[in-house]
């Protein structure tokens, strides 16, 4: 499925359980997407600080999650 799919999937009252296997995989899209542009951020110079505030996170959290993973 691509994204357009999973996102009506996930809009679908009707069946719960397509429409929550469909958030499952756009939270693991997500999750990924935010990994490769975290990586990238801090590969190109940016600090903890400005990738938290790009993301809306404070700086802890998103330097606990990501930084054993990239070495930083």
């Amino acid at each position: 499925m691509n994204v357009a799919e999973l996102a009506r999937a996930a809009a679908d009252r009707d069946d719960p359980g397509t429409g929550l296997a469909a958030v499952a995989a756009l939270r693991a899209l997500l999750e990924e997407l935010e990994s490769i542009h975290v990586t990238t951020a801090r590969a190109r110079g940016w600090s903890w600080e400005q990738v938290a505030e790009a993301l809306g996170v404070r700086r802890q959290t998103v330097h606990r999650k990501h930084a054993r993973r990239i070495g930083r």
